[in-house]
């Protein structure tokens, strides 16, 4: 008998706005990565994040590896998207004195 050696295929996946998720979860190749990187098991990983497979979490993780530098730039780009998002929210919405706002809301309601 003999071994069949064939490529799977890598189980991530690209929403409509570019983020990439593991298998058929919602959770991000950013969220494997960081957790890895900061020292957590695959089996660590699949304990917090149910809705993945161990297999997905370890192919994942596999490909990190093996394209670590494009997979940093990913998630570099989309640090860089997350920060704009949240100075843009934070221009919209200024966060000075919002608990004195949501006080004062929560009073006037009484």
């Amino acid at each position: 008998m003999s071994l069949v050696i064939d490529a799977a295929p890598v189980p991530l996946k690209t929403d409509a706005f570019g983020v990439v998720h593991v298998g058929e979860s919602r959770v991000t190749l950013d969220t494997i990565v960081s957790a890895y990187r900061q020292g957590s098991t695959a089996e660590e990983i699949a304990e917090q994040y149910p809705t993945v497979a161990l297999s997905d979490i370890h192919a994942a993780i596999s490909f990190y590896l093996r394209r670590r530098d494009e997979v940093e730039a990913y998630l570099e780009e989309r640090s860089r998207q997350r920060e704009a998002v949240r100075c843009e929210n934070e221009r919209r919405f200024p966060p000075n004195g919002i608990r004195e706002r949501l006080s004062a809301r929560h009073d006037s309601k009484r």
